[in-house]
């Protein structure tokens, strides 16, 4: 499964992106997370069915107490590269 994600909220400068990419590697996905301009975060994630159901329960309520997500937009994408690990994008 390879899902596309928005997450929009308090999401930048507070650490967000590096606990996105812990929750990914500890639940085994691939992908990568960035930051955008219009102050969102993007992910793309590859993995199985419940490894991203798992992901998105834990991305809606992130550990790190000063992280706030709003809302999450999220689709398949099957044109997403298969990523032999999970990155942060600088």
């Amino acid at each position: 499964m390879k899902m596309h994600l928005n997450v929009t909220g308090r999401v930048q400068g507070v650490g967000f992106r590096y606990t996105t990419y812990q929750m990914a590697v500890e639940i085994g996905l691939t992908g990568t997370v960035k930051n955008e301009d219009d102050g969102s975060v993007t992910i793309e994630a590859v993995g199985t069915k419940e490894q991203m159901e798992q992901f998105l329960t834990k991305l809606k309520k992130p550990q790190n107490p000063f992280a706030k997500v709003s809302h999450i937009e999220q689709y398949e994408d099957p044109t997403i590269k298969d990523y032999n690990q999970f990155n942060v994008v600088y």
